[in-house]
């Protein structure tokens, strides 16, 4: 700080800057702090309690034929692999995404229409309904091929 010659120095201004220098120091301290440090807030959701999404039915066949009849309705996913569906078969129309890409196709599944999700025996097909039901889409039920 450069003075001039005759200027007045107010030291209680100057340790009141440094005061309040000090005070922004253990704010920004304390900031750092609470960004690497875990904080437990009472607000936080606890995710232990938080219901999880209520399982797909798994579907009878009268109501796989009555979804059949209105395809426009509806979109059946097969979560099989490929060699699965060429092996075992399928219904006629469906959209064929594994249950390990569900996540990275969601953008293609028409959200205006109900879902009807597809395995040999319903078991991943239910886990691809709760994932699906947990992004918002509306998710009719599960089927098992084999069933």
């Amino acid at each position: 700080m450069f003075l001039s010659m005759g200027a007045q120095v107010n030291f209680d201004t100057i340790s009141a800057a440094k005061s309040g220098r000090r005070a922004v120091s253990q704010i920004a301290l304390a900031a750092a702090l609470a960004a690497v440090l875990p904080v437990t807030s009472v607000f936080a959701q606890d995710t232990a309690t938080t219901a999880p999404a209520p399982a797909a039915p798994k579907l009878a066949k009268a109501q796989i034929d009555a979804l059949l009849t209105t395809p426009d309705k509806v979109v059946f996913i097969d979560v099989r692999r490929a060699d699965e569906i060429s092996e075992i078969g399928s219904l006629p129309v469906i959209l064929n995404i594994q249950i390990s890409e569900l996540d990275r196709f969601l953008a293609y599944i028409p959200r205006d229409r109900q879902i009807v999700t597809i395995s040999n025996h319903a078991g991943r097909a239910g886990k691809a309904a709760a994932l699906l039901q947990g992004k918002g889409f509306t998710v009719a039920g599960a089927i098992g091929i084999q069933d």
